[in-house]
């Protein structure tokens, strides 16, 4: 699953009631169900109703692997039905990265859950040691990440306070962070300080 899980399940959240089958007609934007064992995320639905008479109720369906993060188009019945998927989100604490991917601990259990590099992609751009987050499992399994909306980071190098970008109407400067990311911070930001980054589109978002 790419960058950052999900980070689109961030701020769009999930619709589900578990313990019901879902009919295709009644899943909307947002709607999560499962097909053939694997959990889908909902992203636009479109129902076609038929002109001639004996016709089906069709619905098209674009749809994102919540295991994969792959995006593609289905049609369905209107009556077909799904599954619930068993989604939940656990609260973990960042750990470390190695070999085997990035060790995150449930606050509940204590448990150590591991993501492989292919799930966390970037992430680890946004994460220090010790970060509370939170981690989506389907079937009990982790399977992506969720970042909250802000991260605060360290500064470590910026560039004196000359002029630089002002395409975005106020004049910046490269600054470099803590865990390595690279952004954009206006002139007044020095080496030292705490800085809000937004893990939607990794811009500064003001001082901590």
């Amino acid at each position: 699953m790419g960058a950052s899980l999900p980070l689109y399940l961030k701020r769009e959240g999930i619709e589900t009631a578990l313990g019901a089958l879902i009919e295709a007609i009644n899943l909307k934007r947002r709607s999560v169900f499962e097909l053939d064992n694997t959990p889908f995320y909902t992203l636009e639905a479109d129902v076609s109703t038929p002109t001639a008479r004996g016709g089906q109720t069709l619905v098209r369906l674009k749809i994102r692997n919540l295991l994969t993060s792959a995006v593609f188009e289905r049609t369905f019945k209107a009556g077909d039905k799904f599954k619930e998927p068993d989604l939940q989100m656990v609260a973990v604490s960042y750990l470390y990265s190695d070999n085997e991917g990035s060790h995150f601990l449930d606050q509940d259990s204590f448990e150590t859950l591991t993501l492989p590099a292919d799930v966390i992609g970037n992430s680890l751009d946004l994460l220090l040691e010790g970060a509370l987050i939170e981690i989506q499992k389907f079937n009990g399994n982790p399977i992506g990440l969720q970042l909250p909306q802000f991260v605060e980071l360290t500064v470590t190098e910026a560039e004196p306070g000359v002029r630089g970008d002002s395409s975005s109407g106020g004049v910046t400067k490269n600054a470099k962070l803590e865990t390595g990311l690279e952004i954009r911070v206006p002139l007044y930001i020095k080496a030292g300080e705490k800085v809000k980054v937004s893990t939607e589109d990794r811009e500064f978002a003001g001082r901590a």
